[in-house]
Formats: structure tokens, C-alpha cells, sequence
């Protein structure tokens, strides 16, 4: 079953915003794009972090779910010197029970972004 929602915004090529197989929901990776245009409205990565975590929370809540049942995300960060603040921002969305978790520096996101976060959920 394939999810989308208007509150993330819409995917820029041959792919969905998230896929449920079974009792998992595989989001894939948001960046720090508005849901209303496409654009990227701020180059701090704790704006992006913020932007991209929220997209990647309202395709979770379109699935009926929510952030406690995300179990690993994969992040993909530009510049790893901006690691910490993205570290301080990205546990504020989970209520002390992180996910498994791997984080990569890399080369060159989308529209040149920041940051971007994929995520496996437990719908059960």
C-alpha cells in the first residue's frame, strides 16, 4: 500500500513518499522541502533538520502512526561538523526510545540540502 499525505511534500521522481509490506512502513528520505511548493527555505541545517524531521513525521502520522514506532532511520548529513546540532535537533523528535540508527556524510543531497532521513516503521 502506498502512503501520501500534503502535509510533506510530494516526491520529485519515480517514488513514493512511503510503502507499508506487512507491518512495516518504509519512508522514504525526507528532505528539508517545504509541503506546500517544493522549495528549501533556509540553509542552516537547524532549520533543515527541523523541516526535514517534521516531513518525515506527517508521512509517519499519514500511516496512523507515530514517531515511537519509527525502529531505524538512515541520515544522511553533508557536512559532518554540523552533526551535533543535527544530533540535538533529531533526538527531540523521539521521547527518549531511539531507533537503531546509522548516520553517513555525503558527497551531495537534493537541491543541495543539509540533511535528509529515511525510516523503517512498526505499524503493529
Amino acid at each position: 500500500m502506498i502512503i501520501t499525505t500534503e502535509n510533506a511534500p510530494k516526491a520529485i521522481g519515480p517514488y513514493s513518499q512511503a510503502v507499508v509490506a506487512g507491518n512495516l512502513l518504509f519512508v522514504s528520505g525526507c528532505c528539508p522541502f517545504s509541503p506546500e511548493d517544493g522549495s528549501v527555505t533556509s540553509e542552516t541545517i537547524g532549520d533543515q533538520s527541523k523541516r526535514a524531521l517534521d516531513n518525515l513525521q506527517a508521512v509517519v502520522e499519514a500511516a496512523g502512526a507515530d514517531m515511537s514506532k519509527v525502529v531505524k532511520t538512515t541520515c544522511f548529513i553533508s557536512d559532518m561538523n554540523n552533526f551535533a546540532e543535527f544530533n540535538k535537533i533529531y533526538a527531540s523528535y523521539f521521547n527518549g526510545s531511539f531507533p537503531a540508527r546509522s548516520c553517513v556524510e555525503v558527497a551531495r543531497l537534493p537541491k543541495d540540502v543539509l540533511i535528509e532521513v529515511e525510516a523503517i516503521v512498526n505499524l503493529k
